[in-house]
C-alpha cells in the first residue's frame, strides 16, 4: 500500500495540529523533513516514542516546532508503520506540513482511509471500524459509551458466538448426510431445532436493542407547540439555560424552527421550537403555522404548552384535539398567576400533565423526569448489555432471523435435512456483513466514505 497522509485535527485554530503519516515510507518520508534536536537512526528508535525537533523544507528553512510520535508496524493504529507529527495548531503550518509529506512522496489521504487500513490489515473488524466514527459523532455519554464498548468487539463478540453455533449445526448435518447409514437425522432434526431457537432467542435480543439503540444514536424528536405567547420560547430558554429564542409580547414572533440538543439521563433530545400555531393573516407565519404542524407530526414526542392565565380558545382546542393521537405531553404554564382555564378540558386527554412557571423554573424538573418515564431512559445502555444502534446492522440480523425462521420450517415440515444448510449458509453470510468477513468493496467504500478526513 501506498504512504498516505493527512491532517486529523478539526479545522481552525487550535493550541495543538496534528498530521499524520501512515504506510512502508513513513519513516523515511520524514527523516527528509524532520531534523530531530537528537538525531537517532530509525531502527533504534522504538515505537511510542516522541522525539523532539523541527519541521524543515528543502531548503533547510524551519517551519514549525514539533513532537513526532513514531509508531512501528504491526503496533500501530492501522498496523504499518506510522508517525504522528504534533505541530502547532495554526491551520497555515498544519498545511505547510502536509504539503512537505506529500511532495516529499505521500499521498493525500482519502476520508477514514487510516481506519480502514487498520480493517484491512486486521487490526479491527469492520462493526468496530464503524465504532470509531459513532464515537466521533456522540453527543452524550451514554452514546459515546455503547460505542467504546463496540470498538472494543462487545457486538462482535456476539455475532462470532452465533455464526460459530450456526457452522456447528452445519457440521452436524453434513455429518449427516456424510453417514445415511447411521439412523441420526430424526436426533438431529431435534438438537437442530433446539439450537435454531436459542440463536433465535440470541437474533432477536440483537434486533430488540435497536430501539434503544437508535435513540442514543439519533435522539428523541420534541416539538413544543402550542398558540402564539403561550410560553413556547420561554420554555426552550429555560432548558437550554440561555436566551436562545426572542420573547416578547408581541403575537408571531416566532416564524421559523429552532433546533438544539439536551441530554436526559445521557440520552439526547433534540428540542425544537416551532412557531404559534392559531388562524393566521401573515403569509409567511401561515408557512410558519404549517410547518409546526408537519414537525408535530414526525416527533417521537410533542410537548404542547398552554397558558392558564388566560380562558381555553378555539385555538387552544385545534391543539388538543391534534393530540389525541399523539405521544404527548402537556404543559399547564404560568402557574405563577391567577389560572382562569378550565382544568377539565386537559384531563379529559388522558395524557401526563405537568405544572410549570417558565418564570420561575418551577416544574421543569417535573418535566425531565416525565420525559425520563414515558421513554424509559433510565433503563438504555445498562452496563453489559450489547445495544444495535446501526441500521445496517439491524438489517442484516433481521436477514438472518427470516433465514433462520425458514430454516426451522424445513425441520418442522420433515422436508430433506440437507435443505436446511441452504439458509444456514445465508445467515452465516449475512452475519459476516457485520464484522466484514463477507462485505463487499462498495459496502466497505460506502461506510468508509461516512467518516473525517485524516480518521
Amino acid at each position: 500500500m501506498s504512504t498516505i497522509a493527512a491532517i486529523s485535527t478539526a479545522p481552525g485554530i487550535g493550541g495543538i495540529g496534528i498530521i499524520r503519516m501512515s504506510g512502508e515510507n513513513c519513516f523515511s518520508i520524514l527523516e527528509k523533513i524532520f531534523k530531530a534536536k537528537k538525531p537517532q537512526e530509525i531502527d533504534k528508535i522504538k515505537g511510542y516514542t516522541i522525539k523532539f525537533g523541527n519541521i524543515i523544507d528543502e531548503n533547510n528553512t524551519v517551519i514549525d516546532e514539533v513532537l513526532v510520535s513514531y509508531f512501528k508496524a504491526p503496533k500501530s493504529y492501522t498496523s504499518e508503520n506510522m508517525c504522528e507529527i504534533n505541530s502547532h495548531g495554526g491551520i497555515v503550518i498544519m498545511n505547510k506540513i502536509l504539503e512537505l509529506c506529500l511532495r516529499n512522496g505521500a499521498e493525500l489521504a482519502e476520508a477514514g482511509e487510516f481506519t480502514k487500513r487498520a480493517f484491512l490489515n486486521g487490526r479491527i473488524d469492520l462493526s468496530q471500524a464503524e465504532a470509531v466514527i459513532d464515537i466521533i459523532n456522540a453527543k452524550t455519554d451514554k452514546e459515546a459509551k455503547i460505542s467504546l464498548e463496540q470498538l472494543e468487539g462487545n457486538l462482535s463478540g456476539k455475532i462470532t458466538k452465533i455464526r460459530k453455533i450456526i457452522i456447528s449445526i452445519m457440521a452436524d448435518i453434513e455429518a449427516t448426510i456424510d453417514y445415511p447409514e447411521y439412523d441420526l437425522e430424526e436426533v438431529s432434526n431435534a438438537r437442530i431445532l433446539k439450537t435454531l431457537e436459542e440463536v433465535e432467542a440470541l437474533l432477536s435480543e440483537l434486533e430488540n436493542s435497536f430501539y434503544n439503540g437508535k435513540i442514543l444514536r439519533e435522539g428523541i424528536g420534541v416539538a413544543i407547540i402550542g398558540r402564539p405567547n403561550a410560553g413556547k420560547s420561554s420554555l426552550l430558554n429555560v432548558i437550554l439555560n440561555e436566551e436562545r429564542a426572542i420573547v416578547t409580547d408581541i403575537e408571531g414572533t416566532t416564524r421559523d424552527t429552532i433546533e438544539e440538543y439536551i441530554s436526559i439521563e445521557g440520552v439526547p433530545l433534540k428540542i425544537i421550537d416551532t412557531a404559534g400555531i392559531r388562524n393566521a393573516n401573515d403569509e409567511v407565519e401561515k408557512i410558519g403555522v404549517e410547518k409546526a404542524l408537519e414537525i408535530a407530526n414526525k416527533s417521537d414526542i410533542v410537548i404542547a404548552i398552554f397558558d392558564i392565565s388566560r380562558e381555553i380558545n378555539d385555538e387552544d382546542r385545534k391543539i388538543l384535539e391534534l393530540l389525541k393521537e399523539k405521544n404527548a405531553i402537556i404543559l399547564l404554564n404560568k402557574i405563577d398567576l391567577q389560572a382562569k382555564a378550565d382544568i377539565k378540558e386537559f384531563e379529559i386527554l388522558n395524557k401526563p400533565i405537568v405544572n410549570i412557571s417558565t418564570k420561575t423554573r418551577e416544574g421543569i424538573d417535573d418535566l425531565y423526569k416525565v420525559i425520563s418515564e414515558l421513554f424509559k431512559l433510565k433503563e438504555i445502555a445498562n452496563d453489559g448489555e450489547t445495544i444495535v444502534s446501526n441500521i445496517r446492522h439491524k438489517n442484516i440480523i433481521i436477514n438472518s432471523k427470516n433465514n433462520l425462521l425458514k430454516a426451522k420450517e424445513t425441520i418442522e415440515n420433515n422436508m430433506p435435512i440437507d435443505i436446511i444448510s441452504t439458509y444456514l449458509k445465508e445467515i452465516i453470510e449475512e452475519l459476516g456483513k457485520i464484522t466484514g468477513e463477507t462485505v463487499t468493496d462498495d459496502v466497505i467504500s460506502e461506510i468508509f466514505s461516512k467518516f473525517c478526513l485524516g480518521k
